[in-house]
């Protein structure tokens, strides 16, 4: 592999996606299948040509006859920050007609940006990773309101599927790769697991998941951690120089959150609309791309207020919380 194409794992900028006319449409779909073509494995870096796609610009995405002022959503960037808004700018558009309301989409370019906004409160809403929930909830009073229904969240180890390694204690003493630090299943759930069988290891963080599983796959670190559902969207050659070590039990997938300020009514029209979109087989394609295929309720005290209890504190980084 080129050291350009190398490099182009680590070129991240932040997005943001305003309007949805047929000319960003295209954009975003030709960026999203042009992302993978640089590479072997499929990297994830945006051609310069393209960037003008991803800059500010007046309007939203929705209905804009009906809000006062859009709704701002921010996405946890578990890909590169195209990919992920070439995926939530179309699903946010159709849920914006279902729900009269309207968005303005901000990918920040790295995981701890996108919690040191949540910090700040100022997403109205966000989708964000489970442990996500518990700290925002606790600093700005984000409420769950919809989470993915059809498979529970695990978090995995994975190393090349030649590794001569069979078994975590393994890795005692090894540097292994992680997305970020607060990543709830792809880092805090393997560091806390590792940690009570006295096996410790250097981390490298890698910024997303898709770094992680590249950087595996190459062989630059020996094992790494994600989530079955980041690793079952990776592109199948990739896929298959990979084998799972290890995974967690099961637990909620990540919600889509709202501040508890936002009004009643449009948290309602939220988890609605998501279920409109659901009901609509069209729809289905959407929703895949943002890993909630089959919409339900969430709850805050049933789904994530459990997780306060698994120790993951020790190895959280929260900023000045």
């Amino acid at each position: 592999m080129s050291a350009e194409c190398w490099a182009g794992l680590k070129s991240h900028a932040p997005c943001r996606w305003a309007p949805f006319k047929a000319h960003g449409l295209i954009a975003s779909r030709f960026v999203a299948r042009g992302l993978v073509a640089a590479c072997l494995i499929g990297l994830p870096s945006l051609p310069p040509a393209f960037s003008q796609a991803f800059k500010p610009q007046l309007g939203c995405l929705g209905d804009n006859r009906y809000p006062s002022r859009p709704i701002r959503v921010s996405v946890v960037p578990q890909r590169p920050p195209a990919e992920t808004f070439a995926a939530w700018s179309p699903l946010l558009q159709q849920l914006g007609l279902a729900s009269r309301q309207c968005f303005v989409l901000r990918v920040a370019p790295t995981i701890p940006n996108f919690e040191a906004e949540l910090h700040t409160g100022r997403p109205d809403c966000a989708y964000m990773n489970p442990y996500h929930a518990v700290f925002a909830q606790r600093w700005r009073g984000y409420l769950p309101l919809i989470r993915d229904g059809s498979k529970p969240l695990r978090g995995l180890l994975v190393v090349r599927k030649d590794n001569p390694i069979r078994s975590i204690r393994e890795l005692n003493g090894r540097a292994v790769a992680f997305p970020s630090p607060n990543a709830f299943a792809a880092t805090l759930l393997p560091r806390v697991l590792l940690a009570r069988q006295g096996i410790t290891v250097q981390p490298v963080f890698e910024t997303t998941h898709s770094n992680v599983y590249r950087s595996v796959a190459l062989g630059r670190l020996p094992a790494g951690g994600g989530i079955n559902t980041t690793l079952q969207r990776e592109r199948p050659e990739l896929r298959e120089q990979l084998r799972v070590l290890w995974q967690s039990p099961p637990f909620p997938s990540h919600p889509f959150a709202c501040r508890a300020s936002l009004a009643k009514a449009e948290r309602a029209a939220l988890q609605a609309g998501f279920q409109s979109l659901a009901s609509n087989p069209a729809n289905h394609g959407l929703l895949q791309g943002i890993l909630i295929p089959e919409p339900v309720v969430a709850d805050y005290k049933r789904d994530y207020q459990p997780l306060q209890g698994l120790g993951l504190e020790r190895f959280a980084v929260v900023g000045s919380d």
